[in-house]
């Protein structure tokens, strides 16, 4: 068994992997993807007997981050031929990617689950459920609004109109380019969909996927932080702060740490290396992702297993203003 990083030019030799585990997803989606966005992604596999039987992928995203924009790489494609599982490949995998993406200086990863029970041994915590909106028929019924297909040329415009009205509404999202959206038009394409701008006074107000056969499941993202550091870095507190703990990360040797955070509501959080003799708690690296990214309470996460916490620790921690306005619907 041997676990590498494809390059660029072998991308394609993953495919028959893709379509062999993922059989559900249409011929003309697994040419989009091939084509967009195996580009500029990253691709880890697993290869034995002469071939390669386990994959997964990071797709690159630039997420706005309470103000700050961060490189987050999307995992998604994480398959292993049927004959070769059970054998610690997708463990492997992702314990190398994660490793990778710490020293590439990434803060945290996303996912969206076949299942939340998959990923939650490796510290992923659910904080998101996708929530998309849709055209619908009825929609060209307001007579102030004139519905059309997105083109190329529109998408420079509807960027800038979605990473303004999305930065007013949400402290976690994917940044929008005019890349972005070209992408996302193949997307609805390749599906026999389309995009539709929805324009008032020729202005734009909405934007919605159209899909022939829509679906109305809501998946679930579960993020997993990478560097704990660098993952503080980024909240904003609500008063004065000032706490010492320890952080535990079974896949991630660096993350285990004793820390000082500091800091007020201007100054926001500062960082320093901590001694264990003052530590006023620990915290795992998942029940951190939930406190961070607003998926339980300090009192919920006291509870997990490998959690303890000063009475003084949690006031504490209670002054974090977590990143629960997350809007994260992209789909790979």
């Amino acid at each position: 068994m041997e676990i590498r990083k494809l390059g660029q030019q072998e991308h394609q030799d993953s495919r028959r992997l893709y379509e062999e585990v993922f059989e559900e997803d249409s011929a003309s989606f697994v040419d989009y993807y091939y084509t967009e966005k195996t580009r500029d992604n990253q691709i880890y596999v697993v290869e034995a007997d002469g071939g390669i039987r386990s994959m997964l992928h990071l797709n690159p995203y630039r997420l706005y981050v309470n103000g700050s924009g961060k490189d987050v790489n999307y995992i998604v494609a994480v398959a292993t031929q049927k004959e070769y599982r059970k054998r610690g490949y997708m463990s492997a995998l992702l314990k190398t990617s994660l490793n990778d993406m710490y020293q590439a200086g990434e803060s945290f990863t996303f996912l969206m689950p076949a299942s939340e029970s998959i990923y939650a041994p490796f510290d992923f915590r659910t904080v998101y459920e996708q929530n998309r909106r849709f055209y619908r028929s009825e929609d060209e019924e307001a007579a102030d609004i004139v519905i059309t297909d997105a083109k190329d040329e529109d998408c420079r415009e509807l960027a800038g109109w979605a990473n303004q009205r999305l930065a007013e509404r949400y402290q976690v999202f994917a940044i929008r380019d005019e890349a972005y959206y070209q992408r996302l038009i193949r997307e609805y394409e390749c599906e026999g969909g389309s995009l539709k701008i929805y324009r008032r006074d020729g202005q734009i107000v909405d934007c919605r996927g159209c899909y022939p056969n829509e679906d109305n499941e809501r998946p679930k993202i579960m993020v997993r932080i990478v560097d704990v550091r660098r993952m503080l870095m980024a909240l904003c507190l609500r008063s004065l702060t000032g706490v010492c703990f320890c952080v535990t990360d079974p896949l991630i040797r660096e993350n285990n740490r004793c820390l000082v955070v500091t800091g007020t509501e201007f100054s926001g959080v500062m960082l320093m290396d901590g001694k264990e003799e003052n530590s006023e708690g620990t915290i795992t690296v998942a029940a951190l992702a939930s406190l961070i990214f607003g998926a339980g309470s300090v009192e919920d996460v006291c509870r997990e297993e490998g959690v303890e916490m000063s009475q003084r620790m949690k006031e504490e921690l209670g002054k974090w203003i977590p990143l629960s306005g997350i809007c994260l619907n992209e789909t790979v």
